[in-house]
């Protein structure tokens, strides 16, 4: 009397179906892990150009073009980047000043915006040899407040010139 080798579903294990969901996350985690670090800031850099190309062609300002913003949809007042699409549609068309009325706040971060992206892509690629310093905890309430200051007072009648479209200087 010979034993035969029991046949089994190769998608169910001894442990169950879970298991056969955790080879599909095993493999997925197994296929992020074997790319290279590069991508990630690249294919970031990659969807910026390409958004940033897509408000150049088709107008934010066209009604229907692009969703309202879901703050100003249900609160009504204005949010930190209520009128972002607008300033970034403005500088690919050189309008500059327009592009900051829109958005005074876009272009008082765009230098750190620059760095911090140009560190994560250099250090992608050659990775620092100690561990980097965190970011001081000063500067990331300084942050916080500047950016909770901008979103309070833009909506505030005697700050109007925030609000997105109104020239902050006269003549602009």
């Amino acid at each position: 009397m010979s034993v035969q080798p029991q046949q089994t579903d190769p998608s169910v294990t001894d442990r169950g179906p879970v298991a056969a969901s955790r080879s599909l996350t095993h493999r997925v985690r197994h296929l992020l892990r074997s790319l290279h670090p590069v991508v990630w800031p690249a294919g970031l850099g990659v969807l910026g150009l390409a958004g940033a190309t897509l408000l150049h062609f088709v107008d934010p300002n066209e009604p229907g073009n692009y969703p309202t913003c879901p703050w100003l949809l249900t609160t009504g007042t204005f949010c930190p980047g209520c009128g972002t699409m607008r300033a970034i549609a403005l500088t690919t068309h050189l309008d500059i000043t327009a592009a900051i009325s829109m958005n005074p706040l876009l272009f008082l971060l765009l230098p750190y915006i620059a760095w911090a992206y140009g560190r994560w892509f250099v250090w992608s690629v050659r990775p620092p040899k100690t561990p980097p310093k965190l970011t001081p905890g000063w500067f990331l309430w300084a942050m916080f407040t500047v950016i909770t200051a901008h979103w309070v007072l833009r909506n505030l009648p005697w700050f109007d010139f925030l609000a997105p479209g109104v020239p902050l200087l006269p003549g602009w």
